[in-house]
């Protein structure tokens, strides 16, 4: 990315449909994330999920997280069950909660995601912008306060 995004008080404006904020989109493992609000708060990012794609279980120890489903259906991995939810459905994660999403539909998905508050969630997305090094991955989001869980620790998604 282009240059480092730093944290401070919620800039007022409006991020417009289809954009990223300061035109800060990434393609993070097949999914394209497009950042519409970023503070010390909160940051909020919308993700378009190709059939097929996921983020395997991981932890955010500092922030809680939520999901405003816009299109599709993402299979939720939380705390231990497998769940879905569609249009309209509001996801809750708080910290250190194990959770995972996936598509597993045919068409499309795309989700309007935030954490509170905000921490290093960002940088970390420029860090995997167009990185397609699993294992890396997973050790540049452990820097950045996202710890995954070992493989195998959590069955595969239902459908």
């Amino acid at each position: 990315m282009t240059e480092e995004i730093v944290l401070g008080p919620l800039p007022k404006g409006i991020t417009l449909a289809g954009e990223g904020m300061g035109s800060r989109v990434w393609n993070v493992l097949g999914h394209r994330y497009a950042m519409k609000s970023a503070a010390e708060s909160s940051f909020a990012f919308e993700t378009f999920d190709p059939p097929g794609t996921g983020v395997p279980p991981h932890v955010h120890p500092t922030q809680d997280e939520h999901i405003y489903v816009l299109e599709g259906v993402f299979t939720l991995y939380l705390d231990g069950a497998w769940l879905t939810a569609g249009p309209g459905d509001t996801v809750r994660m708080p910290k250190n909660l194990p959770h995972a999403y996936y598509n597993r539909g045919e068409a499309p998905s795309r989700g309007l995601f935030w954490v509170s508050p905000a921490g290093r969630l960002a940088q970390l997305f420029d860090r995997l912008h167009d990185l397609t090094d699993m294992a890396e991955a997973v050790r540049v989001s452990a820097e950045h306060d996202v710890h995954f869980l070992p493989p195998g620790e959590v069955g595969d998604p239902p459908g």
